[in-house]
Parts: C-alpha cells; sequence; structure tokens
C-alpha cells in the first residue's frame, strides 16, 4: 500500500509479508507501548510515594532508569543483528515484559502503604498514610524488576520496528514509508491511553492493580504477536558474525578515512562490504542533537511552566503534565492527513514516491521546532509579566493568574516537528545502513535523543552555573517567577536554526543507498 491508496487485506503476492504481517507488529507495538508507558510515565509518582524517596532522590532515580532505557536499544538491536534475528528478539522482549511486570506487580503488593485517598488529590492538605520504607532487599527487588523492564524495551524498541519494516520489498518504498507513519499512529494512541487510563488505575485504585493491568496487556501483546508468526518474514541474523566481526563493520573503511577527508568525500563515499558507514551517517547524527535537545523538555521544564499557572477547569485541577497528551492528539490527527493527503499532493509535484525525501522531512520538522521554541519564549515572557502586575514576583506560592491552556500551542507545535522529524529519522537511519543492520540502525536514531536529554541536562547545568555567579539570579530560579526560561527557549530557538542550515548544508550531499531518494 502506497501513502493515500487502499489498505489491502494482504500481501498481493499471497506469501508472507506485506501489510497483513506489518498491521500485526502496529498492534503488537500499541499494546506494547500501553504496558511499558503504563509504567515509564508513572514512575517518578510512584518513587517518590509508595517508595518514600524524596523529590530530588526521585528525579534521579528516574532519570538514571529513562537513560539507560535509551541506551538498551543499541544492545538489543546489536544482539538480534548479530545472533538472535529480529523475531527472536521480539519474542524474548514478550518474555522479560512479563517476568519484569510480574515482578513489579509483586513489588508493590510488598509495599505497606495504601494509594492516598480520593480527598486528598488536588488539596494542599496533608494526607495521614505516609509510606513505609522499604527494606533493602525489596528495594533491590523493585529496582531488578525495573531494569529488566527497561532491558526488554531495549530488544523490543528496535527489533519490532525494523522488523515491520522488514515486511516489504526494498523496492516497495512508499509502502515502507507509508509503514512509520501508522507505526507512529499506533504508537501515539497507546502513549494516550497509557498517561489517561493506566495512570489513572494506578492512583486511583491502587499501584498494583495498574501494575497487574500493564502485566495482563503484556500477555495480550505475546498473544498477538504469535498469532502473526504465519505471516511474517523474518531476516536472517549475520551469518557466523561474532561482537568482534560486528564492531568491525562500524570501522571507517580505508576509502573513507584516507588522505581526503574533506565533507564531500565524507558523506558520498560508498561503504564497501558494508563498512564505514557510520562515518557516513554521523553528520546527519550530530546535526540533529539540537532538536533532540529541544524535544527535551516537554517532560521538563514546559511542566515546570504549567505547575505554575491557573489549571482549574469547572473544579478539577489539570496536572501540568496532561498536556503532553495534546503530543499524541497531535500525531492521531496528523499522521493520517500526512499519509492519506499531504504524500500523495506532493508526489504529484515531485514525483518521489513519499512526496519528499527523509532528510527533507527531518529538516522540516527541525524548522517547526524553531518556531516552537520561539512560541514558547513568547508564552513564558508574557507569564513573568502577567506575574509581575499581579504583584506575585516574590510569591511563588501563589498561582499565577494567567490560564494553563496558554502553552497548548507549543505542545501542539513540537508534537507536528516530531511527525516531521522524529518519524523521518527513523525511515533514515532504517533505510540507509547495510540491510543486516536495521535494528541497529533504528537504535541509532533513538540513540540521537537519549543524547539529546543529556546535553538538556548539561546546558542547564552549565547555564544554571555560569548565570547564579555572583549572587546573580539563575536563568533557572526555584522561583520561576524570577527565572528566565524564556532566555532559555529563545537559546534554543536560536541554536535551532544554526542547526538547520548546518543540517541542510550535509543533507544536500548526502548520497543515498537508494538512489530513487534522489
Amino acid at each position: 500500500m502506497e501513502s493515500g491508496e487502499q489498505l489491502p487485506r494482504s500481501d498481493p503476492r499471497g506469501g508472507r509479508g506485506g501489510w497483513r504481517a506489518a498491521l500485526f507488529i502496529i498492534v503488537v507495538s500499541l499494546f506494547e507501548r500501553i504496558g511499558f508507558s503504563g509504567v515509564e510515565g508513572n514512575l517518578i509518582t510512584y518513587l517518590s510515594g509508595p517508595l518514600g524517596m524524596s523529590t530530588a532522590a526521585a528525579a534521579a532515580g528516574a532519570n538514571a532508569w529513562s537513560g539507560t532505557v535509551l541506551v538498551l536499544p543499541l544492545v538489543g538491536a546489536l544482539a538480534a543483528d548479530s545472533r538472535l534475528g529480529r523475531y527472536r528478539a521480539v519474542l524474548l522482549a514478550g518474555v522479560l515484559y512479563l517476568l519484569s511486570l510480574g515482578m513489579l506487580t509483586v513489588s508493590s503488593m510488598l509495599q505497606t502503604s495504601q494509594p492516598h485517598p480520593r480527598s486528598c488529590h488536588g488539596t494542599a492538605t496533608a494526607c495521614s498514610s505516609a509510606p513505609s520504607t522499604p527494606s533493602p532487599a525489596r528495594l533491590t527487588f523493585f529496582y531488578a524488576a525495573l531494569y529488566l523492564l527497561a532491558l526488554a524495551q531495549g530488544f523490543h524498541k528496535p527489533c519490532s520496528e525494523a522488523m515491520g519494516a522488514d515486511q516489504f520489498d526494498p523496492t516497495a518504498r512508499a509502502s515502507r514509508s507509508s509503514y512509520f507513519n501508522w507505526f507512529h499512529f499506533s504508537i501515539s494512541w497507546g502513549y494516550a491511553i497509557a498517561a489517561t487510563a493506566v495512570t489513572y488505575v494506578q492512583e486511583n485504585v491502587g499501584w498494583t492493580v495498574g501494575f497487574a493491568a500493564c502485566w495482563a496487556i503484556m500477555v495480550v501483546y505475546l498473544a498477538v504477536f504469535l498469532l502473526g508468526t504465519g505471516t511474517y518474514r523474518a531476516e536472517k541474523p549475520v551469518d557466523g558474525s561474532s561482537f568482534a566481526q560486528l564492531f568491525e563493520k562500524f570501522t571507517f573503511s580505508r576509502k573513507v578515512v584516507g588522505t581526503d577527508t574533506d565533507t564531500q568525500r565524507l558523506l558520498t563515499a560508498e561503504p564497501e562490504e558494508g563498512k564505514g558507514f557510520l562515518v557516513k551517517l554521523l553528520p546527519i547524527w550530530l546535526s540533529s542533537l539540537v532538536f533532540a535537545t529541544a524535544i527535551a523538555q516537554i517532560t521538563t521544564l514546559f511542566t515546570q511552566q504549567g505547575s505554575t499557572m491557573y489549571r482549574s477547569i469547572g473544579g478539577l485541577v489539570v496536572p501540568p503534565a496532561a498536556l503532553q497528551s495534546f503530543i499524541s492528539i497531535t500525531y492521531i490527527t496528523l499522521v493520517p492527513v500526512y499519509d492519506r493527503a499531504l504524500v500523495p499532493l506532493v508526489r504529484r509535484l515531485t514525483g518521489h514516491p513519499s512526496g519528499i525525501t527523509t532528510l527533507q522531512r527531518v529538516g522540516a520538522g527541525m524548522a517547526m521546532s524553531c518556531v516552537t521554541m520561539a512560541i514558547a519564549a513568547l508564552v513564558e515572557a508574557k507569564r513573568l509579566r502577567v506575574a509581575a502586575d499581579a504583584g506575585l514576583l516574590d510569591r511563588p506560592d501563589v498561582t499565577v493568574p494567567m490560564s494553563l491552556w496558554w502553552l497548548v500551542p507549543q505542545y501542539v507545535l513540537i508534537g507536528l516537528a516530531e511527525v516531521f522529524t522524529y518519524i523521518g529519522l527513523e525511515e533514515f537511519f532504517y533505510d540507509q545502513v547495510p540491510d543486516a543492520f536495521c535494528s541497529v540502525g533504528l537504535a541509532l536514531s533513538l540513540s540521537i535523543f537519549g543524547v539529546g536529554n543529556y546535553a538538556s541536562s548539561a546546558l542547564v547545568a552549565a547555564i544554571d552555573w555560569a548565570t547564579s555567579r555572583g549572587g546573580g539570579e539563575s536563568w533557572f530560579s526555584n522561583n520561576l517567577n524570577h527565572a528566565h526560561l524564556d532566555y532559555f527557549y529563545w537559546l534554543l530557538s536560536g541554536l535551532g536554526a544554526i542547526e538547520v542550515a548546518v543540517f541542510l548544508y550535509f543533507a544536500k550531499r548526502y548520497v543515498y543507498r537508494n538512489k530513487s531518494e534522489h
């Protein structure tokens, strides 16, 4: 199926692969996102609640785990492409998911604290049920389960998406491009369901029930995956490849790193027998990091902004993190429009099967992220003016009389940027690595956002140190009415504009493995 065409019920050749097999992977990934994000999205609440950690300790624990989550796909991809194969890697992920979520469920049963009564939610009064401090043995058991969950995701994330793309012939580029769009459409529903239904169960019914629900969802995930076994066209791992030989595949070929090291040679040199492809992709990887740094603000500074603003709707206090659901809504709304309307329209103009090349798609999203950061800066500047006009500069405990909904545009725009850049990067790295290393290619794409998170933390720390020296007010002051998040957003917008220029320079000189991409 190409973008803009009707979805066939099965592969027209009547064999394995095609959209019939890809749909199983898409549905499997929907269930996987619900189960995994049901833990990931509310982890800091569990650490600071039932486990009784301080806010700082809970944040540090959650950040360390998130960093591991972003690194482990490289491990899973290497194992799949060198030994296991993608089918067995996803199967192993399913088993690890059931084991880890089962352990988390048991771990939560060992906690003696109960969820806060509903009357405590959204109030400033203290609740009577304080969490007990877990014993070292129970804490060790919990972290073993949590990091086992991260390992399961490390096998699933790159291998399932690559396996879905494997169901299409290399010549069916439009269908493969459409697959990446619908894959993200599906997992966006998973994120949305986890952020609403699963977290509601955890906080209002009980953590044990919430974790058990995630376990049950993973049972469905594994069952659906096995049900589609007869339709999959599975790629074999590299025959006889050891990890030492696999590492050699990543080394620079002599042809690439000889005496001629100028940019043109770096980007256009063809790797010999799969060697040297990493150096060819490195400029694209590096010139995507500012975008990833901007994306990292979604769960940090954007949320902090919202925590100071007026959040009541008809007596209901909206959690500031709930605005992240607008990103999922943007995916769910725009992916069908992009795939079924925009791509066919642009295809008529360009003649390209996907309408535009993957790097053009990535560049468009990067430009949108620059606009997003500029709008976020303008909204934050307005919030500071409102706080000053209301005489609240020295009263951070008082809500700023400005509606939370002012933040919605920046969430929608960042979702729009992700539709172009996030999906485009995954498709690009999948297509541009040797066929035997497609899982590794997707893991490399994911690693951009892992490094982006670390880069964001380092940048914030550096600016905080520089602006608070000599008794000055930090851009990230604990009193956000004295802070200058708007300056930081302007900085990211400016860096993003430079990144777009650098990215376009490299993109114009990049030679695709498939020459039809030009």
